[in-house]
């Protein structure tokens, strides 16, 4: 999926483009005016979904319409609720104020990724066309994890870790033994070393480890609350689009 932002502050585009990230969506180009947007628009390939702030520095982000046919997908950011009427008149997914919240833009994606299945199927790159021919049996994951405890490393097998999770901006570990560790690594990086039949991301938040799983609760709106034998400081949710993923999962 090629994603941009179009927003004049750039501490609220950054914090955009690191909750996007949460999501697995990489943004590749960030833009502030609409003067810039209009010239980058004339010279560029134009991406499948926009991340658009209404007001920007030097006017309103309609006035790009005016000069520009834009044909991508957009989902407004704006603190006002003013021009939803209009925004929905363009090719609108969602309108999400601000602050913009982690629910709010998981579920604007998702309508996204609902409105345009086939599109996110064709975007098959080199990478993933590696991943797709690799055999599973024949595949190697991490059997070992490191975290600094002080001014010494500690070792952790997987077999006993009963989730990994990220708070804070950090990905911490929690062991058998009930206790948390800080870890050099994201969840992102944590798809390709885990081993998928051991270890399942129920969440942006969570990775947990089939062997760990002490119950399992129907939650609202059609999701699923995970307990572990240990862990108990955050909630475990399984998303609701994961649901039936998590279900053959545990099968």
């Amino acid at each position: 999926m090629n994603v941009i932002i179009i927003e004049d502050e750039k501490p609220a585009a950054r914090r955009l483009k690191r909750m996007l990230g949460d999501l697995n969506i990489e943004v590749h180009t960030m833009l502030h005016s609409v003067k810039e947007s209009i010239e980058w628009f004339s010279i560029n390939e134009h991406p499948d979904l926009i991340f658009l702030d209404i007001q920007l520095s030097d006017g309103l982000s309609f006035e790009i319409f005016d000069v520009i046919t834009i044909k991508s997908s957009i989902i407004f950011t704006t603190a006002y609720d003013e021009y939803a009427l209009k925004a929905f008149k363009l090719n609108s997914i969602d309108y999400l104020l601000k602050p913009i919240d982690d629910e709010d833009l998981e579920t604007a994606v998702n309508k996204y990724k609902e409105q345009f299945p086939l599109k996110k199927q064709l975007q098959v790159d080199f990478e993933d066309i590696r991943k797709l021919l690799v055999n599973p049996i024949d595949r190697s994951y991490k059997k070992r994890f490191t975290a600094r405890v002080g001014q010494h490393l500690k070792i952790f097998s997987v077999e006993d870790i009963e989730c990994f999770y990220s708070e804070n901006k950090g990905t911490y570990l929690h062991t058998t033994d009930n206790r948390n560790y800080l870890i050099d690594t994201s969840l992102e990086s944590l798809e390709e070393e885990l081993n998928p039949q051991q270890f399942f991301r129920t969440s942006r938040k969570f990775y947990i480890n089939i062997n760990a799983i002490k119950d399992i609760i129907s939650y609202t709106n059609s999701r699923l609350q995970i307990k572990l034998n240990h862990f108990n400081e955050q909630e475990i949710i399984v998303a609701r689009e994961r649901v039936k993923d998590f279900k053959s999962w545990l099968e």
